[in-house]
């Protein structure tokens, strides 16, 4: 199954996804910190009130995730880009609620950065609470997954050896377009590319994830209990902007489509922030 969280008629919806159409959800505003797997699989399916995704405005997956982990540093074509020594335990760093925007939302390029960065990403939804969860039951704390571009500015990020300041800017990173369960999509060798403006920027397969999904659930867990709606973004791959002879960020007028085969795509239009 996939689900949405959308909104039609100033009214928050939670739709099962059916083809070109949601169907909403009985008892459920939105998919977030009290979402399981069973809250979505119970709930009634008001299948008379089924809309179209076009007339409606879709949100980001998890709007109100209490913690969102960035993983960086998780593809090996990526570390060789950047210059780095092979990693042997997750690199990780903060974004926070406050920097999501919903799926098709501008990319508002701020007045203070004149480096931001694309950034393609699995995103990975908990949908069961635990603490130090085993790596063979990791899958079960798993809602669904999503697509996200981890929109960076670079120059802030390398301000310090800290990049906190260069992630977890408000209202930049789009996520969505939609939730889809585990059990609806095989994400072993799955497809992952960024384009922008046409042109395929950043292009691999989850395979070369070097810390697997149940591998990052069991460390985040060992520190920090998870929560159903938080989110953990599984690093991006080889070909951002930064890395890049010569180095390429996003523009005003710009756009860019993040895709993961079998979990969707979300396209960003780039704008200027007007001040």
């Amino acid at each position: 199954m996939a689900y949405a969280n959308y909104e039609l008629r100033g009214r928050n919806y939670v739709g099962e996804v059916d083809g070109k159409h949601l169907i909403p959800l009985t008892g459920l505003d939105e998919i977030g910190p009290a979402t399981t797997a069973d809250a979505l699989a119970s709930a009634e399916r008001r299948s008379a009130e089924r809309v179209p995704v076009a007339d409606v405005r879709l949100r980001a997956v998890s709007p109100r995730a209490g913690k969102i982990v960035c993983i960086g540093l998780n593809y090996t074509a990526h570390i060789e880009e950047s210059n780095r020594e092979l990693p042997t335990y997750p690199v990780m760093f903060p974004k926070y609620a406050s920097s999501l925007i919903s799926p098709d939302a501008d990319i508002v390029l701020p007045p203070e950065s004149y480096q931001v960065d694309y950034e393609g990403e699995l995103a990975v939804i908990i949908g069961k609470a635990g603490r130090r969860i085993r790596e063979e039951e990791a899958a079960d704390h798993i809602l669904g997954y999503a697509v996200c571009n981890d929109v960076t500015m670079r120059d802030y990020q390398y301000k310090t050896h800290q990049w906190m300041q260069g992630k977890a800017w408000d209202n930049s990173t789009p996520l969505g377009p939609y939730l889809v369960t585990p059990g609806e999509v095989d994400l072993t060798d799955a497809a992952i590319s960024t384009t922008l403006n046409g042109e395929v920027v950043q292009e691999s397969d989850l395979s070369h994830l070097i810390f697997s999904v149940p591998t990052l659930i069991a460390t985040v867990s060992e520190f920090t209990e998870l929560q159903p709606g938080d989110v953990i973004l599984t690093g991006t791959p080889s070909g951002v902007g930064y890395r890049r002879d010569p180095q390429l960020f996003l523009r005003d007028g710009d756009v860019v489509t993040v895709e993961i085969e079998g979990v969707g795509a979300i396209t960003n239009k780039v704008t200027a922030e007007r001040v």
